[in-house]
């Protein structure tokens, strides 16, 4: 499955690695938050990039004091009707302040992509049926918001209200 970065298909270097499985000499890991609670000692000894996964109903709360240690969280997403990743991801951006990584991994459709970056997303592993290619016009269906989200994306309230925009006429540009 392509992993989608920046509107674009990039290169994944990272590896998930189920809880059983040797983690790798080196190259990035990405693994869950039963072997980060369980081998925390040895993974922050690594010297390699590490990334942690979280299952819906796995909370930010189970991982904020380790941020510092994370290049990526993966917020897995077991079927499309499970909105909780969704609320994960901005505790994580808005209250956190988590700068890594933010992916979303799982059953994730071409039409939520927009909807979860706004929510923080910045990395998805896609795997609907429609190419990833074509699922990149998803981030730029909706021109006019109406909340303020974690992509900073600036409301139609905020836009009607600056007065920058406004011509020595009062009228609006």
């Amino acid at each position: 499955m392509p992993l989608i970065k920046n509107k674009q298909i990039a290169t994944d270097t990272w590896q998930h690695v189920d809880d059983k499985s040797v983690l790798p000499a080196d190259g990035g890991v990405i693994v869950s938050l039963a072997r980060w609670q369980a081998e925390r000692s040895v993974l922050v000894g690594r010297n390699a990039p590490l990334g942690i996964r979280l299952k819906s109903d796995e909370g930010a709360d189970a991982i904020v004091d380790d941020l510092p240690h994370f290049d990526v969280v993966a917020l897995e997403f077991p079927t499309f009707r499970d909105g909780r990743p969704y609320s994960t991801a901005r505790l994580l951006r808005e209250r956190y302040h988590y700068t890594g990584e933010l992916r979303a991994v799982g059953d994730i459709l071409r039409d939520q992509l927009l909807f979860m970056r706004r929510c923080g997303f910045d990395a998805f592993e896609y795997a609907d049926k429609t190419t990833a290619e074509k699922a990149f016009s998803a981030f730029d269906e909706i021109g006019a918001v109406y909340q303020t989200a974690a992509d900073r994306r600036r409301s139609a309230a905020m836009i009607r209200n600056d007065t920058s925009n406004v011509f020595l006429n009062g009228t609006c540009g």
